[in-house]
Formats: structure tokens, C-alpha cells, sequence
């Protein structure tokens, strides 16, 4: 009776965060352990598809090139990211922390302060890129607030708050120590209050070192559906050209049209 109670009393001790940081180091190893934490690239490649109002208004095959940074780069963000449309492949974006182009046959016009903003929040607040850059940040905090069913799904909920005070929502698996979805909330400057960013992950499968990761990807803003990726196939730590992320020499620059 002593041992059990003094299992009980040690149980009680854990707290939220401690909590938070085992379910934490639990996903990390789900998605690949050392193999997910020491990647340094990934491309994804499938179909995107873009809705309005629900409906469906876009649809083009998508290839994602993704480079994270070294830790001691003084850039905020440490990813960098292509993004190209299209079978030519001959439409692409180029985003970074600092700035970000589109680039057409037309030349290479460079993307709005506020559509980079939008990048760098999305990304300081993706569990992935948290799991992968953030997770030992000073100021960092891991909550969890307990197990729950979300969505017909068995979830332990958790919270992420860094220096900043950006929170970010995290609902983990509760079999497989997977994301299965996040929500936070964005400050759009446009409408002049605050907008509920939701994403979902599905289909993990193994994309080499030992890495899994979701084939589909549902992002949504204010129950509205937006955005889906449904990758046919994802690369884990193939070499990337590092010109990729850069403009072609020469390029035409194209001016912001003046309003």
C-alpha cells in the first residue's frame, strides 16, 4: 500500500509542463527521432488545391522545396522555401524571412511586406518547424491540458507559448504520438481583428531516414476551407541546390504597380 500510494503522490506531482514536455520528446520520436530532428531538407511533390467559399477554384501540381537553416543563422526564420505550379514548372515563389518573389515568364516581381509577415508567423507557429528549430528555445513553454476526443479523434491537447507570448494549439494522437491538427489565432490588420488559422494533418507514411510525415495537409480560416496539399511523394534530406532559393542571374525585375 505505501509503494502504490507513493506512485499515486509522484503521479500527481507531474505537472502541465513536465507533461508537456514528455508528450513533446514522444512526438519527436513518432516522427523519426534523430532522422526527423537533424533533416535538413525536404520536397514535397502532389496536387493543390485551392477553395473559395467552400468551393473549389484552383487546382495545379505543386512541388515544395524546403531548407532549413543552420541554428546559428541570425536569420528569425531558419527555413527557407520554393514553391513551384504548374507541369512547366516555370511559375514559382522563392520565400524567405526577410523577403519573397513570385517568378513568371514575365520575370520576377517581389511578394508584399504582409504576404512575408504572413510567412514567418505561419512558420514560427508550424508544430513541425517548432518540433524541428524551436524545441529547446530559451523562453519556450509546453503545456498540456489533458487527453480529449477532437474531431472523432483521440488526442492529448497541447499548448505552445514562446518569448513572444504566440500561442499555438497542437492536438497529438493519442496511439500514434502524431499531429493530427493545430489551430492558432492571426492578427489580420485588414479586417482589424483576429483570424482562427486551422490546419490538418493526415496519411503519414515513412519518406526516408526514419521520417514520417503527412501526405495530406487541410489548412482552413474561420471554418472556411482554403488550401489542401495531398503530396504523391515526399523526399527526406536529398542535396538542394542551393540556387534554387535564389533568383536566376539576370532575371527581369518587375515593378509593384503603383495604386
Amino acid at each position: 500500500m505505501a509503494g502504490g500510494a507513493l506512485l499515486a503522490a509522484g503521479l500527481r506531482a507531474e505537472t502541465p509542463q513536465e507533461r508537456g514536455r514528455k508528450v513533446v520528446n514522444d512526438t519527436i520520436h513518432a516522427l523519426g527521432g534523430d532522422g526527423f530532428r537533424f533533416m535538413n531538407t525536404r520536397v514535397e511533390q502532389g496536387r493543390a488545391y485551392s477553395f473559395y467559399r467552400e468551393e473549389m477554384n484552383g487546382l495545379s501540381i505543386a512541388r515544395f522545396h524546403t531548407k532549413y537553416l543552420p541554428a546559428d543563422s541570425k536569420s528569425e526564420v531558419k527555413q527557407v522555401q520554393r514553391q513551384v505550379f504548374g507541369k512547366k514548372e516555370d511559375n514559382w515563389i522563392i520565400l524567405k524571412a526577410e523577403e519573397g518573389w513570385e517568378v513568371t515568364f514575365r520575370g520576377a516581381r517581389k511578394l508584399p511586406d504582409e504576404r512575408i509577415q504572413q510567412y514567418r508567423d505561419s512558420t514560427l507557429r508550424d508544430i513541425f518547424y517548432i518540433l524541428r528549430m524551436r524545441v529547446d528555445e530559451p523562453g519556450i513553454i509546453f503545456e498540456t491540458r489533458g487527453r480529449d476526443v477532437v474531431e472523432n479523434v483521440p488526442v492529448e491537447v497541447l499548448d505552445v507559448v514562446d518569448s513572444e507570448n504566440r500561442k499555438l494549439t497542437v492536438y497529438i494522437h493519442s496511439s500514434t504520438l502524431l499531429p493530427v491538427k493545430q489551430s492558432f489565432q492571426r492578427w489580420d490588420k485588414n479586417i482589424n481583428d483576429r483570424r482562427d488559422e486551422v490546419t490538418r494533418f493526415t496519411k503519414y507514411r515513412e519518406s526516408g531516414n526514419g521520417v514520417m510525415w503527412p501526405y495530406d495537409v487541410q489548412r482552413e480560416r474561420d471554418k472556411e476551407k482554403l488550401y489542401e496539399l495531398y503530396a504523391d511523394k515526399v523526399v527526406i534530406g536529398e542535396d538542394l541546390n542551393p540556387e534554387l532559393f535564389e533568383l536566376p542571374p539576370g532575371i527581369k525585375i518587375i515593378e509593384k504597380r503603383k495604386r
